[in-house]
């Protein structure tokens, strides 16, 4: 069964993923890490299923 998560704890997993994707983004920008940007990559994507789940849960509240 999977956990049902808050918005708020959504925003600061959020949160967490732009400062990881953010590292990694410039690891590989800045120095050619391509591990780095494999794990930049990986974080948006997370942050892309994150942003569903937020939305989702967003126009439940909305609709009470």
């Amino acid at each position: 069964m999977s956990e049902v998560k808050t918005l708020d704890q959504i925003g600061s997993e959020v949160k967490k993923l732009m400062e990881e994707f953010t590292v990694n983004h410039d690891a590989s920008v800045k120095a050619g890490n391509k591990a780095a940007a494999r794990r930049a990559r990986n974080a948006i994507n997370e942050i892309k299923k994150i942003a569903t789940e937020y939305k989702k849960i967003s126009v439940e509240i909305d609709k009470k």
